[in-house]
């Protein structure tokens, strides 16, 4: 799975329903999971996937170069403005370690979570969903 520097093979690896599995199977209701355009959620092998398990979850795709409604990115922003300034990781343990304790630490913070959908633009996540943000 990794490459030649030891990164991730993105493709490959995004390509396996194994995610979509484990999300599956911690939810007791139908999923509707918001994503972008990228080759991998696209894939022959998520769409064949997806095929099988209509009752449990459903695809929503972004429009094309609309990072603006990604409910990622203010997560990202998020995570970016948490890091120490002017720190920068050494390697890519040190990058996942410091990433790992960010999403601990909002885990004990729902209010922030919660705040991540609310701006202007990633709104239209909240209409009609039964959960209580």
């Amino acid at each position: 799975m990794t490459g030649r520097h030891g990164h991730i093979r993105r493709t490959r690896f995004m390509q396996c329903p194994c995610f979509l599995e484990r999300l599956v199977g911690h939810f007791d209701r139908k999923i509707h999971l918001v994503v972008d355009g990228h080759s991998a959620h696209r894939s022959k092998t998520v769409h064949t996937w997806l095929a099988g398990h209509t009752d449990a979850i459903e695809l929503h795709f972004l429009p094309p170069y609309s990072p603006e409604l990604n409910p990622d990115e203010p997560v990202n922003a998020d995570l970016k403005h948490s890091l120490p300034k002017g720190h920068r990781a050494r390697n890519q343990a040190e990058l996942a370690a410091e990433t790992r304790r960010f999403f601990r630490r909002r885990q004990r913070q729902p209010h922030i979570i919660r705040s991540y959908f609310h701006g202007p633009h990633v709104r239209y996540t909240l209409n009609e969903n039964p959960l209580s943000f």
